[in-house]
């Protein structure tokens, strides 16, 4: 048996310059990998069996099918596997588990059934599944650019620790489009809050809050209703600024001291939130985090 640990990530920036013409938004942003992790675990079997432990996880909807069955097409291979998914990362949470999940079978598939693929080969196939998961293939901190599918590794970010608040908010499939769809050209910019935290992080610079942006923060309050009691309750625990995980709900603080961020998600437990307190992750293979038994 194999297993791949799958994490999830945040924006750091988030930037849409303009509207493709295919349809698509340029993009420049940062993103980054945190300690919250799917598993995936590769089995033997004489079949393709995908079982996940979340009874609300539906395979029809994930990345994880799509991913299994462009490997076949691609390869011509003819084994079977069983993949068993331990969710962790919440369904639709803007944290994108599925996406870091189709990267994570991507590589788990490769090792498993001794595809010999190279990591470009890899990078072709993430392309084709969606415009996350090519990050997932390396991890760590990106400048991500295009519709999201060309990713420039950056200096790994010195180690801080992420608290999330995962808001029990109605969550639909396609939100991101209904987002991008929100944004108004008046909230495109030029990239030039992405390029400064790049300089940043090029020079090993700490970060802190006011250096985060993200687009959709124009529309997400409007988007999800309760949204800015969330926000407002974050602030009250002790964060010292509040962003948008991706296309959200999930919100985020972060914070250089782990028990300043142990008190922060302390506090919003309390006041009955799903929160967390993870540390940011530095570039990795995530192949190496594999195992076989």
């Amino acid at each position: 048996m194999l297993t791949v640990e799958a994490p999830a990530k945040i924006n750091l920036t988030l930037e849409v310059l303009a509207k493709r013409q295919d349809g698509y938004h340029e993009i420049s942003s940062i993103i980054q990998a945190i300690d919250l992790c799917d598993v995936l675990s590769f089995d033997e079997g004489s079949s393709i069996e995908i079982v996940c432990d979340n009874p609300d996880w539906q395979a029809e909807k994930s990345l994880i099918p799509r991913t299994v069955e462009l490997l076949l097409e691609s390869s011509a291979c003819s084994k079977g596997v069983k993949i068993s998914l331990l969710k962790r990362i919440p369904l639709l949470s803007g944290l994108a588990g599925d996406s870091s999940a189709a990267a994570a079978t991507l590589k788990g598939l490769n090792i498993f059934w001794g595809l010999g693929y190279t990591p470009g080969q890899l990078a072709d196939f993430a392309a084709k599944l969606g415009s996350d998961v090519s990050f997932f293939l390396s991890g760590g901190t990106a400048l991500v650019q295009g519709r999201g599918e060309i990713v420039s590794p950056l200096p790994s970010l010195p180690e801080m620790w992420v608290v999330l608040l995962m808001p029990d908010l109605e969550r639909t499939i396609g939100k991101t489009g209904k987002m991008y769809s929100s944004l108004e050209q008046s909230f495109f910019s030029t990239g030039e809050k992405t390029d400064n935290l790049v300089s940043k992080l090029t020079r090993n610079g700490e970060i802190d809050n006011s250096a985060l942006f993200n687009v959709f923060e124009h529309v997400a309050y409007n988007i999800y209703d309760g949204l800015d009691k969330c926000r407002n309750d974050f602030l009250s625990a002790g964060a010292a600024g509040v962003h948008l995980a991706g296309s959200g709900p999930t919100l985020f603080t972060m914070v250089k001291n782990k028990n300043d961020a142990l008190e922060i998600c302390e506090r919003l437990k309390e006041k009955g939130y799903n929160a967390c307190a993870v540390k940011t992750l530095g570039h990795s293979d995530l192949l190496s985090t594999g195992t076989a038994a």
